[in-house]
């Protein structure tokens, strides 16, 4: 049965002999236990004719199974005993997880497995099924700020996956049939692709022999592959979406790092001390003192081969060109550096963040699960705490002036505007 087993204090890990990866945290102090199960399929494994595929079956996991015929019989089975039960998709993974007290891990094991193994993809349900994914993009398409959101992504990675909505398209989720659906689950729904991760007080042991028993005879199949990021930016880059709306929603994003990259703890310590948070140096400046935003903020994000820092403001039509300088000089300031006192309090905000992350069972499990499927290795809470730690007022500033530059600059607005000349000519570091 087990051909590899790892141990470390705070995770254990088995991998089944059909390549399935099991993963846990034993977190006796609670009486919940959250199950999830992780899979390598999302946006970037699609074609573009595919666009919203891996989304869609997301969705149709929870519409009925061989031996649950209905969405009703799947939610009761875990609402009866209290318990929590969805799914997510993003670019580089889906991931359908319970959350039940402890003695209903069975049953949180029981529905998952039946969800991924034996849903049905009816045509009846699947029609029904389609209407709801097309209205969530059309919720999408109604709010400017989530199309700020779709726009940037756009600019930051032009025609490839990685630049697409993770829903798709309504063209493409019109075109997606019963047979495009099982072809894809087919060939990318496969133990070797998939992690299992579990927080709760029960055991490693009980845990491995649950789904060994219930994915042991899941058939292996060939490795299937993501498209890669194609990197061509040579200078700033501007969309517009014209709309007519109370706010204007600016995007401003620069290309960042890899999630594996060595620099990459060193811009999330440049994105707290940026944009996350009442303190940070976008809400103090842009809110608090010149009163020109209700909501700014800013987020990295690192995937397989890329990764982007970016910033988000609602604001005033008149005040776009003055909101735009604005982020820029702040982007600007980190190249002459930061100071100790603000280098400190964004390591020990990261840190404190990520422990109060691991008082939640769901949080432990997707802390684990995630980081397995997308880059085959799990850090503690130790080691990021340790990562962070090393991280220097020259690190800052040095990596600020690597990415901090004209050409790396990218922006989308939604707003009553038209040409992209007028915040072309801002965009300058």
């Amino acid at each position: 049965m087990v051909v590899i087993n790892e141990a470390v204090p705070t995770y254990e890990k088995t991998s089944l002999s059909n390549g399935l990866r099991v993963v846990t945290s034993s977190m006796p102090h609670t009486r919940a236990v959250t199950v999830s199960i992780f899979v390598g399929a999302g946006s970037r494994y699609e074609s573009p004719p595919e666009a919203g595929i891996s989304h869609f079956v997301e969705h149709l996991c929870f519409k009925g199974t061989h031996r649950r015929a209905s969405a009703k019989e799947i939610s009761e089975a875990v609402e009866r005993v209290g318990g929590h039960l969805n799914g997510g998709t993003d670019r580089e993974l889906t991931v359908y997880w319970c959350k039940v007290a402890r003695p209903y891990f069975s049953v949180a094991t029981d529905v998952l497995v039946d969800m991924l193994r034996n849903s049905r993809f009816d045509p009846l349900e699947m029609e029904k099924e389609r209407k709801v994914v097309l209205e969530e993009l059309s919720a999408v398409w109604d709010s400017p700020a989530q199309r700020a959101d779709v726009l940037i992504d756009e600019v930051l990675w032009p025609d490839q996956p990685l630049g697409r909505d993770v829903a798709g398209t309504k063209e493409t989720v019109r075109g997606i049939t019963q047979p495009k659906i099982i072809d894809y689950v087919g060939r990318h729904y496969l133990p070797n692709n998939a992690v299992v991760a579990v927080a709760g007080d029960i055991s490693h042991e009980e845990i491995v022999d649950a789904f060994d028993r219930a994915m042991g005879d899941w058939y292996a199949g060939p490795s299937v592959d993501w498209h890669p990021v194609i990197d061509g930016q040579q200078a700033p880059r501007c969309s517009i979406e014209t709309r007519r709306t109370e706010q204007t929603h600016l995007s401003l994003a620069v290309r960042g790092v890899p999630r594996l990259h060595p620099h990459r703890f060193v811009l999330d310590i440049i994105n707290i001390i940026l944009g996350e948070g009442m303190s940070s140096r976008l809400f103090v400046e842009l809110r608090e003192k010149r009163g020109l935003a209700y909501d700014i903020h800013s987020y990295v994000s690192h995937f397989r081969d890329a990764g982007a820092l970016t910033i988000y403001a609602g604001v005033e039509h008149k005040s776009v060109s003055d909101v735009i300088q604005a982020m820029l000089e702040e982007l600007d300031r980190f190249k002459e550096g930061t100071s100790e006192e603000e280098l400190d309090k964004a390591k020990e905000m990261s840190k404190g963040r990520m422990m109060l992350r691991m008082e939640d069972t769901r949080s432990v499990a997707t802390w684990l699960g995630a980081q397995e499927i997308l880059s085959g290795r799990i850090y503690t809470v130790d080691d990021l705490a340790a990562f962070l730690d090393a991280v220097t007022l020259e690190d800052v500033k040095q990596t600020a002036r690597q990415f901090f530059v004209t050409e790396r600059l990218n922006l989308a607005v939604v707003g009553p505007f038209r040409s992209e000349r007028r915040f072309l000519n801002l965009l300058k570091l």
